[in-house]
């Protein structure tokens, strides 16, 4: 049974400890030499003697309905095992979803996306597979597509889910709204009128892809109770779980899942892919069942970030103070919920940017539409949002005649300022000091192909590198600045909390810690933060991890740069209680020996129960001996609380986390070519757990705004809703040599509210990595570029 805790303030993880690979320490990944020597096994490498191969049949059409299906040709073709369509389901839940189950696991009678799951094969071989999936013969009748916010809500337009009986039903002016959320606070109407300058802005955002590298993939095994084992990438083992078992009519117990190897995720594995339809084919063949996603596949397979568009209105005095914000922020949730609803919330929270504003009028919503799902992705609504207020800021400097960055320190808020939606932030919120860090660095020369000495400019330094398009002529340089805020942890009530269960015991004569978590490791590193949370709180050198499973409690998902917080806080809590009961049983053991035993600050240390003046007291593995120690706790942070919603008020998040980049960029202005010459940011991460990985997820996050700004997008025909780009060919991704130089400035203000002060770091680098890029171009070229990512017609004026 496990323990429940909340969160706590005490500080004596402050203590140093002898014992190497602690909390502060770049320690390296347990699986880090396997992953770069190729030795790590993905999900996709999994491989059972007896396996079969599982494929889908993906509607051709965003909008149409099935007037007939016929799987003859297929069942008839030899090596076929099975052929599933929705009326093969065996359990009269057929839809699922992680906040609305809204999602049929396969299509019935309408599809309302392209590549939308219609029909099922197993099969010997994934050849034979793909072969009987084209036999599937569907008859489709078109139908109209809605595809944005005046098609979806014009009169007469199809109604993409009639039968709405989702909470946000009842409150939202059109069936095909999804969602709105509202914030208002003070009056902005009344503080318009102070301003001495409006400024307007529209603001488009494109569809991104999260690219990850490894595709969906798992393998399904039948077991002889009727239940199924799955091997699987996800971010959520639980989650999956709740929504697995009941389509497949089976009790949760007999639905075991374990954590596959995971080839990245930043929110595309939050929702089902092919974790379903594999035990649907091994139940129904009695043959495990392996399915792995082709990369055009993958672009089907999973959410992406919802397109935008946004309206802003902001207004200051002379004086550089900002008298009011209006917005509307419009997101395309696509075809089903996913996660929508919360990504509203969001939005609408941080839709003001990291600045002190009384008077504030905002607003988001999401739309159903027949444009590919969208939920989860790094930065989950707030990057959307930063994108757009931060040109505003850009816009009002200008019109104020003021520097960008002093009106942003100007108007920054602090510790003690009150959110759009009343609640106080009570933990550090350095965003002035963020902006003058990346404001004081250095700049990088100027014109760095030209080298004294050579022969002639350096073409690799120049956009457009080695196609050899410029030396030089035409290019201007140009440097932007913006800073973001993003919420860490999951918000608005839900009951976030993670288990984990961690066991001393004495083996090989030396005591060794075993943590165990369902928590899904998709390259945050949390795997080895454990390990470091272990070594810290009970001075042992060996840690080892169980893998991750649902043998244990959940550890919620690996998103919302969540898990350092939520699972290394539980992960903490459990090694206290440990660590309590093993002096406990030094005490009875050898109270009587020294009179330390019953003094205050006792500490496990290098294998030792050791004093607060460093003495040792005794061997852990003696007070140990055969008897091992186990604890499960079950750890929440603080609550939150659901914003109202008509006013947007109430304490949504739990923390919050800020970001300010600087980016230096040369822009070829005749052929409308980027390239990205340094890309700085400075973020507050509280305490850095293990300083080199947290670099790391700053940079990662960078470039992923950076791709954002510049080449990523999926592109949706307007007129049919159909995917245009479904392939790494045609939808782009930075590459090394796409990456200019990342400095990162790292503050560590501690949060007392947060285990050892941490600050979730993953998300906020990437919120304001993209409107930064795009204000050094407009720096470049005078234009207004209200659109991301720019592509090089954008700039050239022929597109």
């Amino acid at each position: 049974m496990a323990t429940r805790a909340t969160k706590t303030t005490d500080t004596t993880w402050l203590r140093p400890t002898g014992t190497p690979g602690g909390i502060g320490e770049s320690a390296p990944r347990p699986d880090g030499t396997l992953k770069v020597t190729g030795e790590f096994a993905y999900s996709s490498d999994m491989w059972h003697e007896d396996m079969l191969w599982g494929r889908l049949l993906r509607a051709p059409l965003a909008h149409a309905e099935i007037v007939s299906l016929d799987t003859t040709e297929a069942l008839a073709l030899s090596g076929v095992h099975a052929v599933l369509t929705y009326e093969d389901l065996p359990a009269p839940v057929r839809h699922y979803g992680l906040e609305i189950q809204d999602t049929p696991v396969l299509a019935r009678d309408r599809v309302r996306h392209h590549g939308e799951p219609v029909a099922l094969v197993a099969a010997d071989h994934p050849e034979i597979a793909r072969r009987a999936a084209a036999l599937i013969r569907v008859e489709y009748r078109e139908l109209p597509v809605v595809t944005d916010e005046s098609s979806a809500t014009a009169p007469g337009a199809p109604v993409l889910h009639p039968d709405r009986e989702d909470p946000h039903a009842p409150h939202v002016p059109h069936p095909n709204i999804l969602h709105r959320q509202p914030v208002l606070r003070g009056d902005a109407e009344a503080a318009a009128a102070r301003a001495d300058v409006i400024v307007r802005g529209d603001y488009e955002f494109g569809m991104q892809d999260q690219a990850f590298l490894g595709p969906e993939s798992g393998l399904a095994v039948p077991d002889e109770d009727g239940g199924v084992d799955l091997y699987v990438a996800t971010q959520w083992l639980h989650s999956d779980l709740r929504q697995i078992a009941p389509v497949l009519g089976l009790p949760e117990e007999r639905v075991r899942m374990t954590l596959a190897g995971v080839g990245g995720a930043f929110g595309g594995r939050e929702d089902l892919s092919m974790q379903i339809h594999a035990c649907l084919l091994a139940l129904r063949t009695g043959r495990p069942v392996k399915m792995v996603y082709d990369r055009f596949e993958s672009f089907f397979g999973h959410v992406h970030r919802h397109p935008a568009r946004l309206h802003y209105e902001h207004g200051a005095t002379r004086d550089g103070r900002l008298t009011h914000v209006r917005c509307r922020i419009v997101l395309d949730g696509g075809a089903y919920a996913s996660t929508s609803a919360a990504v509203v919330g969001n939005a609408a929270s941080l839709a003001l940017g990291p600045y002190a504003v009384e008077d504030v009028a905002l607003e988001a919503l999401a739309l159903y539409t027949n444009n590919p799902p969208c939920g989860a992705m790094r930065g989950f609504g707030a990057v959307q949002a930063c994108f757009a207020y931060e040109a505003q800021m850009d816009k009002v400097a200008a019109e104020l005649g003021l520097d960008p960055v002093e009106f942003r320190r100007i108007n920054a808020m602090e510790q003690g300022t009150v959110m759009p939606t009343g609640q106080r932030v009570d933990s550090p919120a350095p965003v002035a000091e963020l902006l003058r860090r990346v404001k004081v660095r250095p700049l990088p020369p100027a014109e760095p192909w030209r080298s004294e000495g050579a022969d002639g400019p350096d073409i690799r330094l120049l956009p457009g590198g080695l196609s050899n398009t410029t030396h030089g002529e035409g290019v201007v340089r140009g440097v932007g600045y913006a800073v973001g805020i993003k919420n860490v942890g999951f918000s608005e009530g839900f009951d976030d909390y993670s288990t984990a269960r961690v066991r001393l015991e004495v083996l090989g004569g030396e005591p060794v810690a075993t943590v165990h978590t369902a928590m899904a490791e998709v390259g945050q590193g949390g795997v080895t933060v454990h390990t470091q949370i272990a070594r810290t709180e009970l001075g042992v050198q060996r840690v080892s991890l169980r893998p991750a499973d649902t043998a244990i409690g959940s550890a919620g998902s690996t998103s919302a740069s969540r898990q350092t917080y939520v699972t290394g806080g539980a992960v903490r809590e459990a090694c206290v209680q440990v660590r309590a009961e093993v002096l406990a049983r030094g005490r009875r053991r050898f109270g009587d020996r020294h009179p330390a035993w019953s003094a205050p600050g006792l500490a496990l240390d290098g294998g030792k129960v050791v004093t607060a003046e460093g003495e040792v007291l005794a061997a852990v593995a003696d007070i140990l001996g055969a008897e091992a120690v186990e604890q499960e706790v079950e750890w929440r942070h603080r609550p939150t609380r659901p914003f109202d919603r008509h006013s947007g008020q109430g304490d949504g998040h739990v923390q919050y986390s800020f970001a300010a980049h600087r980016a230096v960029v040369d822009v070829d202005t005749e052929l409308g070519l980027v390239r990205v010459v340094e890309l700085a940011c400075a973020q507050d991460v509280g305490k850095a757990m293990n300083p080199q990985a947290v670099v790391g997820q700053i940079q990662g996050g960078t470039v992923q705004g950076l791709g954002m700004a510049l080449m990523e997008e999926i592109l949706v025909d307007p007129a049919t809703a159909r995917v245009r780009n479904p392939s790494f060919t045609d939808y782009l991704i930075p590459t090394i040599l796409d990456t200019p130089e990342l400095p990162v400035d790292v503050l560590e203000l501690a949060d007392p509210h947060a285990p050892y002060g941490l600050r979730g770091a993953g998300e906020a680098p990437t919120l304001s990595a993209t409107p930064a890029v795009l204000a050094a171009v407009r720096a470049a070229t005078g234009l207004a570029l209200t659109r991301t990512p720019v592509r090089p017609e954008h700039l050239t004026g022929s597109g």
